[in-house]
């Protein structure tokens, strides 16, 4: 397993790991304790781990975590999706900066999402199985949803979105969010 810095998002990684692949299908790490810890990350720290499957076209974010935030690793298992990270940490170097990349069940790329940055994506397969490993159990009082379709962060969505919660239909925009997070 290959550890690569995402340059749009200081602190952010994408973890390769390397399919071994034979008439019966395909064997990888998707998880290694030590590589993870060669980046300066903790591998304990992670306390949850979560799953979501998605049709072609559900769009399901922008979402972050108010408070200390959240830190995750997240994979797509199955299918493929379009995956936006958006760095709102207002002390980083890369602040209000985006980067977009494709996670698939072919490649199994993980890509490790630092607190204070907001994260979504779109499925481009009829399934997606989408995979979090989180650093704090999750506590719906302190989830934050950003309009998808803010034009100050421009996101290209590769499709229109077929299918999404009403809390992120109704989301606000990224200025509204941050307002509130100042007072």
């Amino acid at each position: 397993m290959k550890a690569t810095e995402v340059p749009e998002i200081d602190g952010a990684y994408l973890f390769e790991p390397s399919p071994y692949g034979d008439e019966r299908g395909f064997f990888c790490r998707t998880f290694d304790a030590e590589v993870i810890r060669s980046v300066g990350l903790d591998p304990n720290a992670f306390v949850q781990d979560s799953l979501s499957r998605s049709a072609r076209g559900v769009l399901r974010g922008l979402h972050l975590r108010s408070g200390a935030g959240e830190a995750k690793l997240v994979r797509c298992s199955y299918g493929k999706v379009f995956d936006v990270v958006v760095d709102l940490r207002k002390d980083s170097p890369t602040y209000r900066n985006r980067a977009f990349f494709e996670l698939s069940g072919e490649t199994q790329l993980t890509l490790y999402i630092p607190a204070g940055c907001a994260h979504g994506f779109q499925a481009l397969t009829e399934t997606a199985d989408t995979s979090y490993r989180i650093d704090r159990p999750h506590d719906p009082a302190e989830d934050v949803t950003i309009a998808f379709d803010d034009p100050e962060l421009a996101i290209p969505w590769p499709l229109p979105a077929a299918s999404m919660s009403q809390r992120d239909r109704e989301a606000p925009s990224l200025a509204e969010v941050l307002k509130q997070q100042e007072s």
